[in-house]
């Protein structure tokens, strides 16, 4: 048999396998548009991500592939959806505890406030509507929140995103859920709320966009949004392992 066609079913068989398994650790990642990705997708970004599965839009298990938020309850249209920091985020998870599976639940919108992430607004209860149909619904590892562009220069965005993490906490029914946002780009007013955070709330905390770069003014580039998932990861990972 030609060698590709072996690599092929290989592949398939593995893509199979990752269907049908759970992943150890789920994570959810919410916010607007740097969230959903805007960063163009390079040729190494279209292979599976190792180790790491998808919830795809029939709330099952597949192997995870770019763009991460086509499956988004009310993301925009598909060609808007690219490179967000769940690739970065993943790979760098992977890379720390390869025994892990990792899961990934992407439920973006760009151009949202988070004002509208809030129960009672569409955009939060049809996220929790997604979670709440899994036939096992998953204990979350973690959330990694970005988006600050839209409340720019909010001097009650502090207190906002203290209540989003409240809300999660108390609607996912993990009080002691561990919550990672990050900071937006260039040097804007919600940044400096934001890094107020874990100083409110303990098993939070603040990835940096320090050095990071946009192709557009405004949304990260592929470099960048890698960097910065991979921000994310460690974050999380100093987190965790205070949690313990």
């Amino acid at each position: 048999m030609p060698r590709s066609l072996v690599v092929a079913g290989c592949l398939l068989m593995f893509a199979g396998e990752m269907s049908a398994a759970e992943p150890d650790l789920v994570f959810l990642l919410i916010g607007q548009s740097n969230m959903a990705g805007r960063a163009p997708l390079g040729e190494d970004d279209q292979a599976p991500l190792a180790g790491v599965m998808l919830l795809n839009g029939e709330g099952r298990w597949e192997s995870a592939t770019n763009p991460l938020n086509r499956y988004a309850t009310d993301r925009k249209k598909i060609e808007m959806q690219r490179l967000g920091p769940g690739d970065g985020f993943a790979t760098t998870l992977h890379e720390a505890l390869p025994e892990k599976s990792i899961g990934l639940i992407v439920n973006a919108r760009g151009g949202t406030k988070i004002d509208e992430w809030v129960p009672g607004k569409p955009l939060y209860d049809h996220m929790l509507k997604r979670i709440n149909k899994l036939a096992k619904k998953p204990k979350f590892a973690g959330v990694i929140w970005h988006q600050g562009e839209g409340n720019a220069n909010d001097p009650e965005y502090l207190t906002k995103l203290v209540g989003l993490v409240n809300n999660l906490r108390s609607d996912l029914k993990q009080p002691e859920l561990l919550f990672v946002a990050g900071e937006v780009y260039g040097d804007k007013p919600v940044n400096g709320r934001m890094k107020m955070l874990p100083e409110k709330l303990s098993g939070t905390a603040v990835a940096s966009a320090d050095d990071l770069t946009v192709f557009d003014g405004v949304h990260f580039d592929n470099k960048s949004q890698k960097t910065l998932g991979s921000r994310y990861a460690k974050a999380w990972l100093k987190l965790s392992a205070t949690d313990q």
